[in-house]
């Protein structure tokens, strides 16, 4: 990916929530970058970010939530500070979006088709003929059977899975160069799971478009991205190719999450659980975002913040990345673990 010059770039981003009582901040100087052709996966619990992150990369995020502070790049382009007219403009067009809920995307009054069609002729130089076609060519190629006559369809019409369908076909039609993907496969079946991932790769293979993949199940993720981001408490806390992240972690709240997946073979007599939960918003504490629940913190953990630094090749905001207890942590985990369920039951 290196050799490529990133379609999206965010650096520095902080996003700020100002309510009655205080100020809320929902990003903390969150830098990633995206490559055209690239999946990059954005992985944390409830609240770490992930949708936030994307949301203000398209610029939707809901008021009073402002960019405070950083830049947002897209295409070459800085996209933090224009105009709601010039974002209007560019989504669609340059960037494209999934969303987790089919039905909350779907205008109900409308066919499929009909949506389709608006999309196409907004963004592309076709006629409404020409949209119409282009629209049953992409209800071909997500899978649904019958195009033709399920194009005059309402989304009521379809199931879960298909309307899902519908949904990134909705997000391809205007041919974007991203393609924003939040929770695309959350409650759907396993096998159509797979599909939809398999589409998403096989668009990035085609037509070069990048994707951002955000989604709490790894699973999904460590088939579908070639990157990973994690994030925690608005900030992020790794980054880097998904099998470095997937098999030798260097963050212990990375460790956690990736312990917690059961493992096809192995016996195991429990899983690794992350005892406590994920900071409020206005509780994020001072040093570590995570040293509350991280087995591994010092004093300087709870006093200073990490920064991000490169770790065999990967990104990680940690001061315990380079030590051997980390490599104990991966290493050794049923002691481990053990030791966090023994202190999550006390």
């Amino acid at each position: 990916m290196t050799e490529k010059n990133p379609l999206v770039e965010v650096k520095n981003l902080r996003v700020e929530i100002p309510t009655r009582k205080e100020l809320l901040i929902a990003l903390d100087n969150v830098n990633l970058e995206i490559y055209p052709g690239e999946i990059l996966g954005v992985v944390g619990e409830s609240g770490a970010g992930k949708s936030m992150t994307g949301n203000a990369i398209i610029g939707l995020l809901d008021h009073p939530a402002h960019v405070s502070a950083g830049e947002i790049w897209l295409d070459g382009k800085r996209v933090d500070n224009v105009s709601e007219k010039q974002r209007s403009e560019m989504r669609g067009k340059i960037v494209g979006a999934i969303f987790q809920d089919p039905l909350t995307s779907l205008n109900p009054l409308f066919t499929v088709g009909e949506q389709l069609v608006e999309t196409i002729v907004t963004h592309r130089s076709l006629s409404e003929k020409e949209a119409r076609e282009e629209a049953i060519e992409l209800l071909k190629k997500m899978g649904i059977p019958a195009a033709e006559k399920r194009i005059d369809d309402y989304p009521h019409q379809f199931s879960g899975g298909m309307r899902q369908r519908v949904v990134i076909a909705l997000a391809l039609a205007g041919e974007p160069k991203l393609v924003i993907a939040d929770e695309p496969t959350t409650a759907l079946d396993v096998s159509i799971q797979a599909q939809i991932i398999d589409l998403l790769k096989t668009l990035c293979k085609e037509k070069g478009t990048a994707v951002m993949l955000v989604s709490h199940d790894l699973g999904v993720i460590a088939e579908a991205s070639d990157r990973v981001a994690i994030m925690y408490a608005g900030r992020l806390v790794e980054i880097g190719e998904t099998k470095a992240i997937i098999h030798s972690p260097l963050h212990p709240y990375t460790s956690g999450l990736m312990g917690a997946i059961p493992k096809i073979g192995e016996d195991t007599e429990f899983l690794t659980q992350i005892p406590g939960h994920m900071p409020w918003l206005n509780e994020v504490p001072k040093g570590c975002a995570f040293h509350p629940r991280c087995p591994l913190a010092d004093e300087k953990c709870i006093g200073e913040r990490p920064q991000m630094e490169s770790v065999n090749n990967v990104m990680v905001a940690c001061w315990k990345s380079r030590s051997e207890e980390i490599a104990k942590y991966r290493t050794q985990p049923y002691f481990i673990r053990k030791e966090l369920a023994d202190a999550g039951r006390s």
